[in-house]
Order: structure tokens, then sequence, then C-alpha cells
């Protein structure tokens, strides 16, 4: 039932401005400092590194920190200078990022505070500053919420698996956090209490990547079945919209609200931009059927159809156009149907592969090559930069030509 896969269409590749090298393992997280020629990253070689761009055009370690435990993630602030870093064995470390000018400028970064947020490796983190809260996640199974001021547990939440990724809408404190079974729930934080909202269900793989944009009201999330799917979480009609064109599991993805596009990153590097700012439709929901719903012919699962009729029983398949239940033979047609999300072509029936124009297969992405894996993205849209690090222990400082010129940005 699997989609056959085809190479991606490739355009213009994004140009490679700087490789940052240095990390002894994994570079779990990677941020631009904005207005600076700077990036904050943190590694499961257990430092936290701040570069600064120098006059040579490359990019150096002005900071050079080591810590207890390995660093799984990082949320960064740059107004009030706060990083916070998530380490393997559950801490999180508050720290503040000071700009020195003596002689040339240099940085400084003070570690003052530290949470004990989680009995297992911190996932993601988002901080407050009109709350002063870090709301976490971990591989304890719980996302968790604490005062950034007195360091106290303001309150906690289980979940049946690991809750891997977190999005947070400050002004109505509502969380979002998607977990290793595939669900994202969303919880409502108070103060020492909290309510569960809804769940939402639609990945067939643990989800490793949210973004949440407060002005549209949409969730997106990124998983291991190579999907992502966008939530229409303000339009109250659930409507959700499939966007498949990875070949490998989605572990970025940032929304550019002026542009209306989603850049979204996968771990063997590859980097696609959609379009969404242009009419879509939702895929059709999988129907169930015992036999193939065109020649109805019976699925080998039908004992009393193929003895009644004396025939084999078929395998069955669905049409990503209409969702029926079909057989391979009235379904040997393979078509991309971008409106739909598909990108690259998948299986429809015979019918449905009849009514698609030539016009419908006209791309509403573009998908271009990282050259390498791909765990955390960050993105300066007013600046044109991305950068990208990942398990190879390599960080990239791209330009924005994966966004097209007139994008504003």
């Amino acid at each position: 039932m699997a989609a056959e896969i085809h190479s991606r269409p490739q355009t213009a590749r994004p140009v490679l401005l700087n490789k940052i090298e240095g990390h002894s393992d994994a570079v779990n997280a990677a941020v631009l400092i904005p207005k600076e020629d700077g990036v904050i990253t943190v590694s499961e070689d257990r430092t936290i590194r701040v570069w600064l761009k120098r006059d040579s055009g490359q990019y150096w370690p002005s900071i050079y920190h080591t810590v207890s435990s390995p660093c799984s993630c990082m949320s960064y602030h740059h107004d009030s200078r706060r990083i916070f870093i998530g380490q393997d064995n559950g801490a999180i470390v508050q720290s503040l990022l000071f700009v020195i000018y003596m002689h040339c400028c240099s940085l400084a970064l003070i570690m003052y505070l530290f949470f004990a947020a989680h009995q297992n490796r911190v996932s993601d983190m988002v901080f407050s500053l009109e709350s002063e809260w870090v709301v976490s996640t971990g591989h304890d199974k719980s996302v968790s919420w604490m005062c950034t001021q007195s360091g106290s547990m303001l309150g906690r939440h289980y979940f049946t698996a690991w809750a891997s990724c977190l999005q947070y809408d400050q002004e109505t404190q509502h969380a979002f956090v998607g977990d290793h079974s595939g669900q994202i729930t969303l919880l409502k934080l108070e103060r020492q209490t909290y309510s569960t909202i809804t769940t939402l269900k639609g990945h067939e793989g643990s989800v490793g990547a949210l973004w949440w944009d407060p002005v549209q009201r949409l969730l997106f999330s990124g998983a291991s079945d190579h999907s992502v799917i966008m939530w229409d979480i303000g339009g109250r009609k659930g409507r959700t919209l499939l966007l498949q064109g990875h070949h490998e599991r989605v572990q970025a993805l940032r929304y550019l609200q002026l542009t209306r596009q989603l850049v979204s990153c996968s771990a063997d590097g590859g980097i696609a931009v959609w379009n969404m700012d242009t009419q879509r439709e939702e895929a059709p929901q999988w129907l169930d059927s015992d036999s193939c719903q065109k020649c109805e012919q019976p699925f080998f699962w039908n004992i009393k159809q193929m003895w009644d009729t004396k025939t084999l029983g078929l395998r069955q398949h669905h049409c990503r156009k209409c969702g029926k239940a079909v057989c391979g033979k009235c379904s040997s047609k393979r078509s991309t149907f971008p409106i739909m999300g598909f990108e690259f072509p998948v299986r429809v029936c015979d019918a449905c592969f009849e009514t698609i124009k030539e016009e419908d297969r006209t791309p509403l992405a573009t998908f271009h090559e990282g050259k390498h894996n791909i765990a955390h993205m960050d993105m300066d849209p007013s600046r044109g930069l991305m950068v990208t690090c990942g398990s190879d222990r390599i960080v990239k400082v791209n330009n924005s030509s994966l966004i097209p010129d007139n994008s504003c940005m």
C-alpha cells in the first residue's frame, strides 16, 4: 500500500555561505543571533558554543562552555538575552548572554539557574517572557512548566509515549505536544493546573517537529512517516491538509507569515518550500471494503466471495485522489496531484487518472538538497539566512535562494 517513490524535482540549490565545524558529536540545535553575525550551538559533546563571524568571513567560537550532560535542545530569547539548554539528564540550564565592548566586541555566557525539569532527556522547550515560564517536554513521557524566576515546578502532564516536540501560544497559554505515538495533544496550561483540550491524530509515525503560527492559527507537524500536516486550529472546521514530498522523517519546520510559505527539512537533508498561499484540497479518508470498489473482485481476506466466485483474492490498494479501495489492475496509473499535497507520483485509480489535467500536475512546492543530515533548522527571514545542523557534526549557514526573490524577505 506504500506509494511508489520517485526522485523529487530539483530547483536551484541554496547557496552555502559558511560551514561551521568543531563539535565532536551530533549538533542538536543551532540558532542565528538576530541582528548579529553569530550562531549559538549545543551538542551531544556537552558543549555550548557561540560562534561569531570574523573579518575573514569565517565563524570562530567566542564562547566554549562545557556542561555535565549532553545538550539535547535549546531555546534562545534575544530581547532578554536568555538561553535555555535542555540536557540528557533531564535538567534545564538558564544562561545569560552578555555583549562586552572593550577593544573589540566579545561575548560572555553566565550560567545561573538549573531546573530539574524531567527524569530523562529533555526533547524540546519554549520560554515565555510574558509569564516567565519555561515549558518543556521529555523522554520521561511528560510536559512540564516551571517558573524561571523561582525555579519551582508549576505543573506536569504525562503521556503514554515519549513527548518529542513542543509549541506554545504565548497569548492563550495553550501548549501543543507531539509524541512518539504520532499524536499531538493540545493543553491549556495554568499555574498549578491544566486541562486537556483535544488530541490530534493523523500521522502514522512519531511526530518530530511542530510549528505554530499564532496569526493565522495554523499548526504544522512533521513526522517519521515522511509527511507534513497542516491543522487549521482557528478555522474550527477540523480541516487538515496533507503534504507529501519528503523521503525521510521530517525533523524541522518553519512557516513564513509574509509569504505564506512553509519550509520543512528531513533527516536525509531534503529541504522543501511549500506554497501555502494557494487553494488546496484535503486528501480523502481511505475507505474500507472487502472487494475492489471498481471491479468488485474480492480481496484476499474475503473468503466467502472467493469461494462463491471460485477466484483468488487480490491485494488491496487505495486511490490517493478518491480514497476508494481498489485492486492493482484498477489502479495501474501513477500521478502527482499537488493540490492534495502529493508532489511525487502516487497511486490513483484509472478513473481518477483520467480526470487529472496537465495543469493539475503543476508543482506547488520546490525541493532542495541540504547535503547533510538536518535535525534542527533556524531562519532569519529579515537577513535571508538559514542555519541547519545534525548528526554529522556540521553546522551550515545558507542564504535564502530557496525562497523566491519576491518573498519580501
